[in-house]
């Protein structure tokens, strides 16, 4: 049995390979054409060149699938053009779910807690009613459109499973994330304040382990949370400091002088021809909490989350040893 895994050069994705691949299975990975292979090194796994947003590459890369974990996609609080994530996050899903034939049995499509966590619902779980007016920016509006594009294609049938995962943190991250870019800033002292918040943080290993959970126990059509404790940001930065050895900051800075500097930040930065340090997108997320009650997965899957301060401690070992830390 071939198993496809979209974006598996990613995060998330490499994990599942290495899973997949401990288990026995054999795994086809569909990766971009000038995408770095450095988290699949080593690994035995088909390799095929191709982009999401091409029907054809994607029929190709699924032909004689079984199953399919649709990892990919487009990761930025920021873009210089925002087309480009919805052509990668929904017409790219749009073309997995055309390409499905009577060969594939369990398509998992990796969603995002931001579909699910919204301001009204302090402590939503995968029944909060969410809607495309509660999503802040072009990521989450993109991932709600294409999770829409899975749960239409469940309601004529289609063998789907659903993850939203929460926020992973642990080793691997090459780009890094959003997230992992956190904790290079805070790893390199460049976070002299912080906005207050709050977040859901899991082990990417059990974020992996429960996309497999998925697809061996998960109800077709249903969406399940993969998530494990609820933390407050000053939280989170309090346990990177145990775990560093390094000072936590001590500023809290107001929501509305993050924005402002967000929006200076940004005028530099398209100015100098950079990403912006301080996304927009970001700060507007933080302005509510993203906790969320994660139990429903390990009701119907046995999904378990493991401790959040052995995985940061991965976590800083891994971006230490990759030279992320004192050389940028």
């Amino acid at each position: 049995m071939i198993t496809l895994v979209t974006g598996a050069n990613g995060f998330v994705g490499s994990h599942i390979v290495r899973q997949l691949i401990e288990r026995g299975e054999r795994v086809r990975a569909l990766v971009r054409p000038q995408s770095s292979m450095r988290a699949l090194d080593g690994l035995a796994v088909e390799v095929v060149r191709g982009d999401l947003r091409s029907t054809s590459d994607v029929r190709a890369a699924m032909r004689g699938v079984r199953r399919v974990f649709h990892v990919g996609a487009d990761y930025r609080l920021w873009a210089r053009n925002p087309t480009e994530i919805y052509e990668t996050n929904v017409v790219g899903t749009e073309n997995i779910v055309s390409a499905l034939d009577a060969d594939v049995d369990r398509l998992v499509y990796t969603s995002t807690i931001g579909t699910v966590a919204v301001p009204q619902a302090r402590w939503p779980d995968e029944g909060a009613g969410a809607s495309l007016d509660d999503m802040v920016g072009h990521y989450k509006r993109s991932k709600f459109l294409a999770e829409q594009v899975v749960l239409d294609a469940a309601s004529r049938g289609a063998p789907v499973v659903i993850v939203n995962p929460t926020t992973p943190v642990g080793p691997g991250d090459w780009k890094p994330t959003p997230t992992g870019k956190v904790i290079v800033d805070f790893l390199c002292r460049r976070m002299p304040a912080y906005v207050q918040t709050g977040l859901n943080i899991v082990p990417v290993e059990d974020v992996a382990r429960g996309h497999l959970l998925a697809a061996d126990h998960g109800r077709l059509g249903e969406r399940y949370l993969l998530g494990g404790r609820n933390m407050t940001f000053k939280e989170l930065l309090d346990a990177l400091s145990a775990t560093s050895g390094l000072p936590a900051p001590r500023v809290r800075l107001p929501w509305a002088a993050a924005m402002a500097l967000g929006y200076v930040d940004r005028i530099t930065a398209v100015a100098r021809g950079r990403e912006p340090r301080i996304p927009l997108e970001g700060v507007r997320m933080a302005r509510h909490t993203m906790w969320a009650d994660c139990t429903k997965a390990g009701r119907e899957l046995g999904f378990q989350a493991g401790s959040v301060e052995g995985a940061l401690q991965r976590a800083v070992e891994w971006y230490r040893r990759n030279g992320y830390v004192g050389s940028r």
